[in-house]
């Protein structure tokens, strides 16, 4: 493992980019789970979060030079961290990945399949040890070209876009970077909007992940305050304007 980005540029074909923060207790078992499906030339970035546990021994403990390791000088919060670790990652494919979850085997090579057509995939997750998603839905494949009705339900918040699920191609990280300041949370439901206005968007009806639902979990298991909602749907509609301004922006730059 790396602690720093290589100097040498290499080919990357996929890059998975992850951010911990007080993980020590599941971190592994995740990092397992992807570097198994990980070929040579891919990559796995972690930017830690200022963890004051023991989330970056535990990184530290594989010995995989696929592997780049960075870490915060002080807590930002896990959108800022997300987005450093797509702007450190070098792949054709970007890959988001929670320090929490377990990838079930065939993930890698399923998304890679859908994001040859499509500059974004998204994909259901199963609850590791069992168990109900609550009232979690299913994405499901027939609605991928309903861009507009993916769209709306992004903004209402009945689409269950999760990052942990979620993929995009380079040119597509290329405009998700950087995430807008006001997102200090929701940078999934940020590449869905981006990826509905781009109308390059897919579902697949598949579980590619194992939850781990817990405690400690960032995304709310329960409701949310009546302010909190609103707070939060203004901001995605704020997205939503600026995911349209940069599609247009960056359709303009193809040849």
């Amino acid at each position: 493992m790396t602690n720093h980005l290589p100097s040498a540029v290499k080919p990357v074909r996929a890059s998975v980019c992850m951010a911990t923060y007080r993980g020590a207790a599941y971190v592994a078992e995740q990092i397992e789970s992807i570097l198994i499906q990980l070929g040579p030339n891919d990559e796995l970035i972690i930017i830690d979060d200022a963890s004051p546990d023991g989330t970056v021994g535990e990184i530290r403990k594989f010995a995989d030079s696929r592997m780049t390791l960075l870490e915060a000088p002080q807590n930002q919060g896990y959108v800022k961290s997300f987005e450093q670790a797509v702007l450190a990652s070098r792949g054709e494919f970007v890959f988001l990945a929670d320090q929490d979850d377990v990838w079930i085997p065939g993930r890698l090579g399923l998304m890679l399949d859908a994001l040859q057509g499509h500059s974004v995939v998204a994909t259901n997750f199963d609850v590791l040890g069992g168990g109900s998603r609550g009232n979690v839905p299913e994405l499901k494949s027939g609605d991928s070209n309903h861009f507009l009705r993916n769209i709306f339900g992004t903004v209402v918040g009945y689409r269950p876009y999760y990052g942990c699920g979620m993929a995009m191609t380079r040119q597509q990280a290329e405009i998700f970077v950087p995430v807008p300041p006001y997102l200090k949370e929701s940078h999934d439901l940020w590449l869905a909007l981006c990826g509905n206005v781009a109308k390059s968007m897919v579902h697949l009806d598949e579980p590619t992940l194992l939850r781990r639902l817990h405690d400690e979990n960032v995304t709310p298991r329960g409701w949310r305050s009546l302010s909190a909602i609103l707070r939060a749907r203004i901001m995605i509609v704020r997205a939503l304007a600026e995911a349209v301004r940069r599609t247009k922006n960056a359709s303009k730059r193809l040849p």
